[in-house]
């Protein structure tokens, strides 16, 4: 689930940058959001249950 989060901000992150690029702030806060997701996701190394 917090994959699949990371890659929804990542998505959002790279849409609003292209597309809104005047309202910064917020962007900036989905990708760091994003990243800090990905960075737990790879520390804790767990799988998801299927």
């Amino acid at each position: 689930m917090l994959w699949t989060l990371a890659v929804i901000l990542l998505i959002l992150w790279a849409l609003g940058f292209l597309a809104f690029h005047v309202g910064g702030g917020l962007i900036h806060l989905l990708l760091v959001i994003a990243l800090i997701v990905i960075v737990y996701r790879l520390v804790t190394g767990r799988r998801p249950v299927v």
